[in-house]
């Protein structure tokens, strides 16, 4: 607890340094309505630059400002969009004063994104995207990804622990269950532009954030890395020449203390810089009764800073940097069952214990209780720097981002699941560094014409150093004869695999969307994407330690657990593919669009083992072949009654050669390993819907129907019931894609009033989100016993916020206190007991924020 006050007031003490106050040209105003009532959350942008603003409660804002004359555009939630010229600056004695009503648009979500790599309204896109701005996000307590997908359906998240993460938009983007390091992933996540390639970023705590944009669906010709399913594209608050400052500090049930500091000034006439901090720690969960601590806490610290540079009104330089830290004492998994397997019944799982004379701490696994006897440790630090520069020239803006990141993964699991010394060490170590540039133009190209063009370069390589040494259980659970030599003393103990494994991928491309207006109302928009790829690895593994003997017999048993293992692999590819949209705006109520896009992802190979055919390697396994993707959407974007948004989408989406994870029954392939399965098909319906009924009340829902198939996949793994059956592989076509729900959706509304907290004015709220989701496989074969059934949470908060001063709420999260998995999955070795992920258990808190 002391670290987190610690780091905070060092936090602190730094952004003092902004403390120096520079005269600025500030456009200062305020917006109101026709009742002449102050509206928070208005866009204030000034045309032509990059500069924008938001009012806050009592509708004021300010904004850097550029020479005389200027235009600023005004835009907000059901109003009608407002354009001002400004030719003088206002003064106290005449404020500006900006009043805006409905009108003809009555569109709710006015809310302003940049994944097309401008300006523009979300409505007016013709793309699926859900935007979740920062407020809301902290509001909600969405402080991580795994929390924002309560907000956005469409989005799954699975995580075991950091590495072993996958994000997926419609059931699509990374191989469900164990992370392999020689694929990329199929959703791309992108901070300020820059690219993050390992999905383990994906569970640190968001830093500052002004907005998140999750785009579903292929978006290769938009951003520099193809992703095949999507992207997330987040925003955070930039340097701002006004000074302001905000600290937050939460504290909840179970130790919870969660703080935030932001700091923003100018540092001159011509740079303003930012500094911001977030921590988080937590008790665990989850009680070990064999030392008597709970596990799985929360212990994260993260701090970034930014420096701004405005050499002149058509350029803007912005240097970032940024490093989390995350220690936990966590990402333990409960025995949730056994299934029976179809091996011997001396090698089911409740035999080998009752050899062993062991029994489960618990058979319920919402007991929360375990004796795993090797720490869990789940460490990662992750950073890097940018380089940031926006030119206007011409009717456009040419952008160049460079950037460097990092990713130490420091791990310790235990595998078995169990208080048995199965396996004593399980942890394989990694260290990930990238290396990108992307340059890129987007404008209008012409007076019909406009569009985005760029570059895209990535260098990524991977260490792995890592460990598995087993215990003294490992004879009994690795026994697959009735040969008496299994219970040698010391055979197995201390035996173990060292692995060395490198990847290294380097990626380049050119990318272009158009967008031609061929009417004010008709838009075609092409895109097209070059791309080469290239990866190469290595992989050693050695084995050491266990009984030293020259016994044949003996040494034959030992080479059944593990065996040395070393192979190289080198691939690379080219492809072409793209994207043909149509959209129509029918009227200002109502935008169409159809889409088809080919897309892929790149080549794989293999750095986690290969499975063995007679005691070698099955190298026709070490690399994957690309997945080629064909996708179609039809979407509307609509605002059928005033002040309300309903959206609706359309998908399918069908995969060739999709990259998918197996668990291999044998220990030495401690990883799993990927493969191809022939095709795999998901479509769907997506609904996005918002009201604001009154001034007092708004609501909000989201929803999703899911249909993912194995069209074609007769190499699949044995389900973890056919362990040990007499074929090794299983014809799954036609079953369920593991990670997919048929349903999803959230509801959410919110009550407001105008109050007085200490003095200030501000909004008085109360508020109620739901999240649910119907039964999904948890298994790349589907398996009975891996079925995670579906569930229901609701979260709720009320309190007191304003812009200036102090604000004040309480939340809870699963009010309910719903007892629930988020993933399942078998222990290493099948021997036929599975764990669970499990979600949180109820827990509630205060917030309180100071914002100057």
């Amino acid at each position: 607890m002391k670290n987190i006050y610690t780091k905070t007031l060092s936090t602190l003490l730094l952004i003092l340094l902004f403390s120096t106050s520079y005269g600025q040209s500030l456009l200062e105003g305020e917006v109101r309505n026709d009742e002449n009532a102050p509206i928070e959350g208005v866009n204030i942008f000034i045309k032509g630059t990059t500069n924008s603003s938001t009012s806050d409660v009592n509708g004021k804002f300010s904004i850097q400002a550029k020479a005389l004359p200027f235009t600023i555009i005004v835009q907000y939630a059901g109003f009608n969009t407002k354009e001002i010229k400004i030719t003088e600056l206002p003064s106290n004695a005449k404020p500006l004063q900006i009043n805006i009503s409905t009108g003809e648009e009555k569109v709710l979500s006015e809310v302003v994104v940049t994944s097309r790599r401008r300006i523009e309204k979300a409505q007016d896109i013709p793309i699926a995207i859900s935007v979740v701005t920062g407020k809301q996000a902290e509001q909600a307590g969405a402080f991580n990804v795994n929390r924002l997908k309560e907000l956005v359906p469409s989005v799954q998240l699975y995580s075991s622990n950091p590495r072993n993460t996958g994000i997926n938009i419609r059931g699509l983007g990374s191989p469900f269950g164990l992370t392999n390091d020689g694929i990329d992933p199929g959703v791309g996540f992108y901070v300020d532009g820059v690219y993050f390639s390992r999905p383990a970023a994906t569970t640190l705590d968001f830093i500052d954030v002004d907005r998140i944009e999750v785009l579903r669906g292929p978006q290769g010709s938009l951003f520099g890395k193809n992703t095949t399913s999507g992207a997330f594209n987040i925003t955070s608050r930039k340097p701002s020449f006004t000074s302001g400052a905000d600290f937050e500090v939460s504290y909840g049930n179970y130790q919870f203390i969660q703080a935030k500091a932001s700091v923003t000034g100018a540092l001159s006439s011509k740079i303003a810089g930012r500094i911001s901090f977030s921590g988080t720690q937590r008790d665990g969960l989850i009680e070990n009764v064999v030392t008597g601590r709970a596990t799985n806490t929360l212990n994260n610290q993260g701090i970034r800073g930014q420096l701004l540079y405005t050499p002149s009104d058509r350029t803007n330089i912005l240097f970032a940097a940024d490093i989390t830290l995350q220690r936990p004492d966590g990402y333990a998994q409960v025995v949730a069952g056994v299934a029976p397997t179809k091996r011997a019944a001396y090698r089911q799982f409740n035999a080998i214990i009752t050899d062993l004379n062991y029994q489960l701490p618990s058979l319920n696994a919402f007991d929360r209780k375990i004796d795993h006897d090797t720490p869990w440790r789940s460490g990662q630090d992750l950073g890097g720097a940018s380089l940031n520069i926006d030119t206007k020239i011409g009717s456009g803006t040419l952008t160049s981002t460079t950037a460097w990141r990092f990713w130490n993964w420091d791990p310790s699991n235990d595998r078995d699941f169990t208080g048995l010394q199965v396996l004593a060490l399980s942890q394989n170590p990694a260290r990930h560094t990238q290396f990108t540039q992307e340059v890129r133009y987007a404008g209008q190209l012409s007076t019909s014409l406009s569009g985005v063009v760029g570059l895209f370069f990535i260098d990524q390589e991977v260490k792995v150093r890592g460990n598995e040494e087993s215990g003294k259980a490992q004879w009994r659970f690795a026994q697959s004869t009735t040969s008496a030599l299994w219970r040698t003393p010391g055979l197995f103990e201390g035996y173990g695999i060292r692995t060395n494994s490198n990847v290294r991928s380097t990626s380049a491309a050119v990318f272009t969307q158009l967008d031609w207006a061929i009417s004010e109302k008709l838009h075609l928009l092409p895109g097209l994407r070059y791309n080469y790829d290239k990866k190469a690895a290595d992989y050693d593994r050695k084995t050491y330690g266990g009984l030293q003997t020259t016994d044949p017999a003996l040494l034959a048993l030992k080479r059944l657990v593990y065996t040395d293992q070393s192979f190289t692999s080198s691939t690379d590819d080219t492809d072409f593919s793209g994207n043909l949209t149509v959209n129509y705006k029918v009227s200002d109520k109502i935008n169409a669009y159809a889409t088809y896009a080919k897309s892929y992802k790149p080549v794989g190979v293999n750095v986690a083992g290969l499975p063995t055919i007679a005691g070698q390697p099955a190298l026709d396994l070490a690399v994957i072949k690309p997945e080629s993707v064909n996708h179609y959407e039809f979407g509307i974007k609509s605002s059928p009654i005033k002040n309300s948004v309903l959206n609706l989408t359309f998908f399918n989406t069908e995969i060739k050669d999709f990259q998918t994870n197996v668990q291999a029954a044998e220990l030495g392939v401690n990883r799993g390993y990927l493969a191809n399965a022939d095709k795999v098909r998901v479509k769907g319906i997506e609904l996005d819907a918002s009201f604001i009924l009154n001034k007092h009340f708004s609501f909000n829902a989201a929803g999703t129907y899911s249909d993912g198939k194995y069209v074609t996949f007769t190499n699949a793994p044995l389900p973890l019931e056919e362990t040990g059956a007499a074929v090794s592989f299983k014809d799954v076509s036609g079953t369920d894609l593991p990670g997919v729900s048929k349903w999803a959706g959230s509801l959410g509304g919110e009550y407001t009033k105008n109050a007085k907290f200490f003095g200030s004015i501000g909004k008085f709220f109360i508020a109620l989100d739901s999240f649910a989701r119907s039964e999904f496989s948890s298994s790349p074969s589907a398996s009975k016993y891996l079925v995670v059934p579906g569930y229901a949470i609701f979260n709720g908060r009320l309190g007191f916020r304003v812009a200036d001063g102090l604000s004040a709420h309480i939340w809870g999260r699963n009010l309910f206190n719903k007892d629930y998995y988020e993933q399942l999955l078998p222990a290493g070795g099948n021997s036929g007991h599975y764990a669970a992920v499990l979600g949180d258990q109820r827990t509630y808190g205060v917030t309180l924020k100071y914002s100057l």
